[in-house]
C-alpha cells in the first residue's frame, strides 16, 4: 500500500473535498434561513399568491445553483469547466423542453401584468368562461356549462383576451323586431316599460331604446342597458322573456322573414 499517495490525497485533494462539503453545508443552511425569512414576510408583499409562489421557487433554485457552484469551485474544479458543462446542459434542456419553458415564461408574464385574474369572466379564442386559476404553466377556466379547460400560458401571451369582469359593469345589447304595421309609439312604450321594471338595470348610464334598422321585413329596435357584470346573463334572459310577452300582450307582432313574388 502506497502510504505516501494516501497521505498526499488527504493533504491536498482531501482538504479541498472537505472544504467543499463544508461550504455546501453552510450554503444549504443559509438558503434554508433565507427561505424561512421569505416565508415570514411573503404575505406582506402585494402580489398574487401564485406569483409569490413562483418567485419563491425561482429564488430557491437560484440560491441552490449558487451554493453548488461555489462548493464545487472550492473543491478545486475550475469554474470555466463548470460554466461550460452548465451551458451545454442548458442548451440541451432548453431544446428538449422548449414548450415547457415557453409556458413557464408565459405564466410569469400573466402573473406579472395580470391581464386576467381568478374569478374573472373572460373569452380567449374560442373558449369563454370563468378563470379558476392562473398557474405557472397552464391557466384553467370553467365554461358556462361547467367544462374545465386548461390553456397553455405560452399560447395566452400571444392570443387576444377579452375580459368581461375587469370594469365591473357591462352593456347589454338586445334587438326586438316588429312588423312594419306596428305603432312606433306603442313599441317604445312597451320596451321602455319592461326596461324600467327590471331592477338590475343601472340608472347611470341611462338605458336607451331606439329604432336601429328598417330591415327587409321588420323594424328592428335596439335595447341597450348597463348592468353589473354578475347580472349580465340573468338580465339578458329576463328582458328577452319579458319583452316577448309584453309585445304579445300589446298585440304587436314579431314578423318572420318573407318575400313577395310577382308573377306575370
Amino acid at each position: 500500500m502506497n502510504w505516501n499517495a494516501i497521505q498526499n490525497f488527504f493533504t491536498t485533494a482531501g482538504v479541498d473535498l472537505l472544504r467543499g462539503l463544508l461550504t455546501l453545508a453552510v450554503g444549504l443552511f443559509l438558503v434554508h434561513w433565507v427561505m424561512k425569512f421569505f416565508d415570514r414576510y411573503e404575505k406582506k408583499i402585494k402580489l398574487e399568491p401564485t406569483l409569490r409562489g413562483f418567485i419563491k421557487n425561482l429564488i430557491r433554485i437560484v440560491l441552490y445553483v449558487v451554493v453548488i457552484m461555489t462548493a464545487v469551485n472550492t473543491m478545486g474544479i475550475p469554474m470555466t469547466s463548470i460554466i461550460t458543462i452548465i451551458g451545454s446542459a442548458s442548451v440541451a434542456i432548453s431544446l428538449a423542453m422548449q414548450g415547457v419553458l415557453t409556458n413557464l415564461i408565459g405564466g410569469f408574464i400573466l402573473l406579472l401584468f395580470k391581464p386576467i385574474r381568478a374569478g374573472e369572466y373572460v373569452k380567449i379564442g374560442e373558449n369563454e368562461g370563468t378563470v379558476k386559476v392562473v398557474g405557472t404553466f397552464y391557466t384553467e377556466i370553467v365554461t358556462f356549462d361547467n367544462r374545465h379547460v386548461s390553456l397553455p400560458n405560452g399560447t395566452l401571451t400571444n392570443a387576444p383576451i377579452v375580459n368581461f369582469s375587469r370594469e365591473g359593469t357591462r352593456r347589454l345589447d338586445l334587438t326586438f323586431s316588429v312588423s312594419y304595421e306596428s305603432s312606433l309609439d306603442q313599441v317604445y312604450e312597451v320596451l321602455n316599460r319592461i326596461v324600467s321594471e327590471e331592477k338590475a338595470v343601472l340608472a347611470d348610464p341611462a338605458p336607451a331604446v331606439n329604432l336601429s334598422k328598417c330591415a327587409d321585413s321588420s323594424l328592428d329596435f335596439s335595447v341597450r342597458v348597463w348592468v353589473n357584470s354578475a347580472d349580465y346573463w340573468p338580465v339578458n334572459f329576463r328582458l328577452l322573456d319579458n319583452g316577448k310577452r309584453a309585445l304579445d300582450e300589446a298585440g304587436i307582432s314579431i314578423p318572420y322573414p318573407q318575400m313577395d313574388i310577382h308573377m306575370k
